[in-house]
């Protein structure tokens, strides 16, 4: 075992290692949802392509026979119903499968290969932490790798409880990818001691929380982003021109209604720890520097993310937003939580700087 300068250089390399590993199996499960959407792609034009009337380009809808009087028969067109707003009264899509035996059993593996990805990946991160024998968030790298296990736990949860979120495992296997793609190859350092300031107690609280926000906040942008695709293609989908490109994969997205719901209860969610964070770093602040609020980039920023995701809140609970204003709100909320984490970190020096990159 090789330890010099308090650092234990075989389970950082261990750590290493699991990390390109989660990242081997992540894009395995990402190949599984690939095939899972498409085999569920394909299944459903299959069955649309049998009702198309020669020389169409979509699908002719469904008719039902009616008796008048004098025994005519009447073939009625269904009414599209519209309930106005954010509701249209349009069902909930089938999933990635869309109801393809084939794709349901690669949306199988794709989570199967998802709970081992996260297996080592949640390795990766406890080793990091002993190799040092501290809270293993003390830099970006650190950060960021701890928040895509956490954002990926956040899914496995919720696919435990029941809930029907399988929708989101193709678009959040694609995040966890990027972001631990740019935490190798542009944020990596070594495993190394922290500066004395960051030795504290509230490095477990104050960065963890942190950690989870961001991931939670993750889940609630790729909702909020899908419900945009999602709802274009609703209204696409009243005007009768819904045969695009990415049609079949809109059609099989839960409702935007349904997704517009899941991206407010999420935020809703973490909204309260995200405040409980600022207040918590204000204390360490003071702890470390003498004061509780001093205007450093960081903690502007993070004021300016909590007033954007409040705004969004007060606009759901208040004026009624639940369309596509709100979902505006909730990304410009997620930008200033993505400008304050990469932008602020690399370009502006602050009192957070000496964590490094």
């Amino acid at each position: 075992m090789d330890i010099a300068a308090g650092v234990n250089e075989q389970f950082a390399n261990l750590s290493n290692y699991l990390v390109y590993s989660a990242m081997a199996v992540y894009t395995l499960a990402f190949l599984a949802h690939i095939a899972e959407w498409t085999f569920g792609s394909r299944s459903k034009v299959a069955r649309s392509s049998a009702a198309l009337p020669a020389g169409s380009g979509t699908s002719a809808p469904a008719v039902k026979v009616t008796k008048r009087g004098g025994g005519t028969a009447v073939l009625e067109r269904p009414k599209v119903v519209t309930r106005g707003g954010d509701d249209r009264g349009i069902e909930d899509g089938k999933g990635a499968a869309g109801g393809d035996e084939q794709g349901e059993l690669y949306g199988r593996i794709a989570i199967s290969l998802t709970v081992l990805a996260f297996a080592l990946h949640f390795g990766a991160v406890v080793f990091r932490g002993l190799s040092v024998d501290r809270a293993p968030w003390g830099n970006m790298y650190e950060f960021s790798v701890t928040l895509g296990l956490v954002a990926v736990a956040a899914y496995l949860v919720l696919l435990a409880l029941g809930r029907s979120v399988r929708w989101i495992g193709l678009f959040l296997v694609t995040a966890v990818l990027l972001d631990l793609g740019l935490a190798v190859s542009v944020l990596y350092t070594s495993s190394d001691q922290l500066v004395p300031a960051l030795h504290s107690y509230w490095l477990w609280i104050h960065v963890s929380c942190a950690i989870i926000c961001g991931a939670i906040f993750h889940l609630g942008a790729v909702a909020t982003i899908l419900y945009l695709f999602r709802d274009r293609y609703e209204v696409a989908l009243a005007a009768g021109r819904a045969n695009g490109r990415f049609a079949s994969v809109w059609a099989r997205l839960p409702a935007a209604a349904t997704l517009d719901k899941f991206a407010y209860r999420i935020n809703a969610a973490v909204f309260p720890l995200w405040t409980f964070t600022i207040m918590a770093g204000s204390i360490w602040a003071e702890s470390a520097w003498g004061r509780y609020w001093g205007w450093d980039p960081t903690e502007t920023w993070s004021f300016i993310t909590w007033v954007a995701y409040a705004c969004y809140l007060h606009a759901r609970a208040t004026a009624g937003w639940k369309g596509r204003k709100a979902a505006y709100l909730a990304l410009i909320g997620f930008a200033c939580f993505l400008f304050n984490y990469y932008g602020v970190n690399v370009f502006i020096v602050g009192k957070h700087s000496y964590a490094g990159v």
